[in-house]
């Protein structure tokens, strides 16, 4: 059914897509990396891949959509430094940790500002990374989280080059390992020192801040760290002041208690002579996922640019206050940059309900042989006749009462089918006539201005499952762990009005392995909305801003590994789609697993086959083979896709 011009989306594209997501005039849903009216179809790319022999679920990368995240953030901090008059400089560091992999790392670095990028490691394998890069003239590698020798090893040989390293102090443990190495080497990298504030964040990561957070040093370790570097005379190295108050902080006040604490500590080292030249404000700069512009978890209830004008009058509020420098601003955004940038593409392989299908038993009136002495009737029971009536007379006037009748009818034909005086085809017929009467009561009860709480239980209980081709614990592993909410659509068939309500399950043997809550502006939705009909052709959902965290964090459970990745760019008005990777195939997932491949190979010639060279079953070794290259999701009909509208 087409949708009217008065009729809105159920989707929320225009509050949560920040410009970057829009719905064409065909119903698909188009992808603008520029915020303009250039737009990229996902449908096409669906269709060029599939021509290319890879079909759904792809993840579809969108690096033009980094360098717009990243120059909109440089240009907000801009704004605010000229309208507060703040003669200092900025830098955005981007957390590797976010999203390590290559593609949106390598677009990121090509859009930093020579002297205003950088990028923060926390681990040995995300510093060798970070000395790898070719990064932008003066740009920073900012090492947080817990260091050993090893770490303090690399950053003091980097040191006093371009890039330049900043070791962050966590523990008052790492200051002999950097004085150590100091020592040995001869030089030493910037040093930074990391505050642990009494203010904290907001939102679900909340708790990783304030002053029982896992990282930082308190007021007498800030000070005992000084006396300890001024003693070993690295204090002219110590020039950056560091905190983090968590991630997706939904509250502007909490971004300026956090500002006003850390730039007052900034103040009080200066004063005590402590060379500092630079606040690092840290993460925590927050998207919308639901669009509903709140302090809810899944929102923000601040834009980028007011996130930067709190910073930065702040920190020139209180150091005007404490006549001390301005210090230069960093923050380490990681999710604002990267979470839009990317999308997974899946295909939904079945619809299936909780509503019985029709079935018509060849007899039911016939009683149970009794396997006790029991006298049951030769006659069908009265509780299938009450709920055959209840089920033809409910009507808009008595749904509520014959809904609760059909309850109690229920009830006793399931104890009458424990006793054994049911067969099953009776057991069956009753079902049917119950879901029938459920049915019809919810129809009744969505015409009425006020929905009980047991018809919206009941609601519930009907939506309709769509199987799903992905993993969630691969692709949306925060949906599963901390129930975050991210946008969910299908990028076509959006000028329809959906008919159906369902909710996701993934191709997973985990009960876990569902989605059934869905982002709204003014709620939190258990069902989304969808369409029925689709004739065999193929149903495609896009699972939205999953750019930040979402990859490197999903696990291989039932072995699913990754999906096929592409990356999409305008040429002008043109699009022209890189193949990244066809995924993971089966043979490496078995492999990560501690598998031997060639092992198992043998193993299946020697159980399957017969005496000497003689194979009980010929095809066994080429079905492994086939299956070890071939891809751990179900594999569509590629001429189907080729020719979706």
């Amino acid at each position: 059914m087409p949708r009217t011009k008065k009729e809105q989306s159920p989707y929320g594209v225009d509050e949560w897509g920040s410009g970057y997501f829009a719905i064409g005039g065909s119903g698909h849903l188009l992808v603008r990396p520029f915020r303009d009216q250039r737009s990229i179809d996902l449908v096409e790319i669906v269709r060029r891949c599939a021509a290319e022999g890879l079909t759904p679920p792809l993840l579809v990368r969108f690096p033009q959509i980094l360098h717009t995240r990243l120059q909109h953030l440089y240009a907000c901090f801009d704004r605010a430094m000229e309208e507060f008059d703040y003669a200092g400089h900025y830098r955005s560091i981007f957390p590797l940790k976010v999203n390590p992999m290559r593609a949106p790392v390598a677009s990121l670095i090509r859009a930093g500002r020579p002297g205003a990028f950088g990028l923060e490691v926390g681990s040995k394998g995300e510093l060798a990374i970070a000395l790898a890069q070719r990064l932008p003239a003066g740009s920073w590698i900012c090492i947080n989280g817990f260091k050993d020798r090893r770490i303090v090893e690399m950053a003091t040989a980097a040191a006093g080059r371009d890039p330049e390293v900043v070791a962050v102090i966590e523990r008052l443990s790492e200051i002999p390992l950097l004085v150590a190495e100091a020592r040995r080497q001869g030089r030493c990298p910037l040093l930074g020192v990391r505050c642990r504030l009494n203010s904290r964040g907001s939102g679900r990561w909340e708790a990783s801040g304030g002053e029982t957070s896992k990282f930082g040093l308190g007021a007498s370790e800030l000070l005992y760290a000084v006396e300890m570097l001024e003693r070993e005379q690295l204090l002219p190295r110590l020039q950056v002041l560091h905190y983090h108050i968590g991630s997706q902080i939904t509250s502007v006040r909490r971004i300026k208690d956090a500002v006003k604490e850390a730039a007052r500590i900034y103040a009080k080292l200066q004063q005590r002579g402590v060379p500092l030249t630079t606040l690092n404000v840290g993460g925590g700069l927050g998207i919308d996922y639901d669009g509903s512009r709140t302090p809810s978890d899944s929102s923000v209830n601040y834009t980028p640019q007011e996130f930067a004008n709190n910073v930065v009058y702040t920190v020139r509020e209180v150091c005007d206050e404490e006549e001390v420098p301005l210090p230069a601003l960093v923050s380490e955004s990681g999710r604002a940059l990267a979470a839009h940038h990317s999308l997974l593409i899946t295909n939904c392989e079945s619809r299936e309900s909780d509503v019985p299908i029709h079935f018509t038993p060849r007899e039911v009136s016939s009683p149970p042989e009794p396997r006790s002495p029991k006298s049951p009737d030769d006659e069908e029971p009265t509780q299938i006749a009450e709920m055959a009536a209840i089920a033809a007379e409910i009507s808009v006037k008595n749904f509520r009462e014959y809904y609760h009748d059909a309850v109690v009818t229920r009830g006793e034909i399931l104890t009458l089918f424990d006793l054994g005086y049911l067969t099953l085809e009776q057991r069956a017929v009753a079902e049917q006539h119950f879901y029938d009467i459920c049915r019809q009561a919810l129809a009744f009860a969505r015409q009425t201005r006020f929905v009980s709480d047991e018809f919206r239980v009941l609601e519930k209980a009907f939506r309709t499952k769509y199987v799903t081709n992905f993993s969630v614990f691969r692709s949306v592993p925060d949906a599963w762990a901390v129930k975050q909410l991210f946008p969910i659509l299908p990028i076509h068939r959006l000028h329809e009005i959906p008919t159906e309500k369902g909710i996701l399950v993934d191709l997973t043997c985990d009960s876990d392995g569902v989605i059934d809550t869905f982002v709204d502006v003014r709620d939190v939705k258990e069902v989304l909305e969808l369409h029925a009909g689709t004739n065999g052709r193929p149903y495609l959902l896009a699972i939205c801003l999953l750019g930040a965290y979402q990859e490197i964090m999903g696990d291989h459970h039932n072995l699913f590994g990754k999906p096929a990745e592409v990356v999409a760019r305008l040429d002008g008005t043109e699009l022209s789609i890189e193949i990244i990777s066809h995924g993971d195939s089966i043979g490496e997932m078995v492999r990560l697993a501690g598998y031997d491949l060639e092992e198992m190979k043998t193993t299946l010639g020697e159980v399957f086959g017969g005496p000497g060279s003689t194979p009980r079953n010929p095809g066994i070794l080429e079905c492994w083979e086939e299956l070890r290259a071939g891809d751990s999701y179900l594999v569509g009909d590629r001429e189907a896709f080729e020719s979706v509208d």
